[in-house]
């Protein structure tokens, strides 16, 4: 019975991380999305929104990255 619960632990620590990398990468896409709408809402970019759409993106590809790698 013992060694039942560190595998399902450890599934369930593995479904959790995956969720939250997804709710992530869901959370920069509309992040991204909404600077962008923001941004070419009144018909020129600025410099301070070039800054923050890269910036943005940069994290977004850096979380994407940090991708869990399933332990099989």
């Amino acid at each position: 019975m013992d060694n039942q619960q560190p595998s399902e632990l450890s599934i369930f620590l593995g479904n959790l991380r995956n969720g939250i990398w997804l709710l992530g990468i869901s959370s920069w896409v509309f992040g991204i999305t909404d600077r962008s709408i923001a941004s070419f809402s009144d018909g020129y970019l600025s410099a301070l929104d070039l800054v923050q759409l890269f910036t943005a993106s940069f994290f977004f590809v850096s979380w994407l990255f940090l991708k869990p790698v399933s332990k099989a």
